[in-house]
């Protein structure tokens, strides 16, 4: 399968401190990807990095096969909303869409056109008078029509009530089911990405913890509650992501391709939460050095 984006050993500093450290990471085309992790993990860092805005202290990051930023071809093939969803508060919706087709050579006018009339975003409202949401979808507007191969978003939806965040999804939704785009959104809101995402990445640390098909992940991933047991006595192909325990009683949430069969275990799904929480839980993260499986 294709890669839109590839980082091996990926690493970011700035002075003494690490912002993103040993990143490798193998993103496929055609998914719309999400990423999650725990504030300071190098979310935004990583997908800076992806951008071309940030040069990398060590390994390699490659994007579309080619270096992020490298040429003008480059950047085009490329869209990136930030999580400030930046505009220019002094001009309309009109201009922001004039200055769109004069810096990006791939533009699709009459897409954007189409979309801000379809938002009731007025052509002459100016960006610094507009709410949060009608900013988001014009930004989103912008990425659009860029016509990118792959659409990074940062954050997109942070500061956005919750209907503004399910019109901005529900618009991101639509805009990609009928084009041959790939898309990197990072989020700290997991019932975000459950609605729009096929791909999880879970970045903890600087490294990525997990990551696969969505499907795969929640079939392969299995929460155990039943008498205590020390996690050594478990079946070799159990890897333990997550463990809990009582005076009598342990929870583990276990990865696997093979049946459960020992009786002693109540055996339940994992719903895409849990499973997040799970893998960013600091508790059990020493124990998780195996390599990183991608599930798809």
């Amino acid at each position: 399968m294709a890669s839109v984006l590839q980082a091996q050993a990926l690493g970011k500093r700035y002075g003494k401190r690490w912002a993103l450290r040993e990143c490798t990471v193998d993103i496929p085309a055609g998914h719309v990807v999400g990423l999650v992790g725990p504030n300071g993990a190098g979310k935004t860092t990583l997908l800076k990095l992806a951008g071309g805005q940030l040069q990398p202290t060590t390994g390699e990051v490659t994007v579309l096969g080619g270096r992020p930023g490298g040429t003008p071809a480059q950047l085009a093939k490329v869209g990136f909303v930030a999580q400030d969803t930046p505009l220019y508060a002094g001009l309309s919706v009109a201009e922001h869409l004039r200055l769109g087709a004069r810096l990006n050579p791939r533009w699709d006018a009459a897409m954007a056109r189409e979309r801000v009339g379809r938002l009731g975003l007025a052509p002459a409202h100016r960006a610094g008078r507009m709410s949060g949401g009608q900013r988001a979808q014009l930004a989103l507007t912008l990425g659009l029509a860029k016509r990118p191969e792959l659409l990074i978003l940062d954050e997109p939806v942070a500061s956005l009530d919750p209907l503004a965040r399910r019109e901005f999804m529900q618009g991101l939704t639509e805009a990609t089911a009928g084009h041959a785009l790939s898309v990197v959104l990072s989020s700290h809101l997991v019932s975000d990405l459950e609605r729009v995402c096929d791909f999880l990445i879970v970045l903890v640390d600087s490294r990525v913890r997990m990551a696969g098909d969505v499907d795969r992940l929640l079939t392969t991933h299995h929460r155990l509650t039943g008498p205590r047991r020390d996690p050594g006595r478990l079946p070799a192909g159990q890897h333990v992501v997550s463990a809990s325990h009582t005076d009598r009683q342990s929870t583990y949430v276990v990865r696997t391709d093979a049946p459960i069969r020992d009786p002693a275990w109540t055996v339940t799904r994992v719903g895409l939460e849990d499973l997040v929480l799970a893998y960013m839980d600091r508790r059990t993260a020493d124990d998780r050095r195996a390599p990183l499986e991608v599930w798809r």
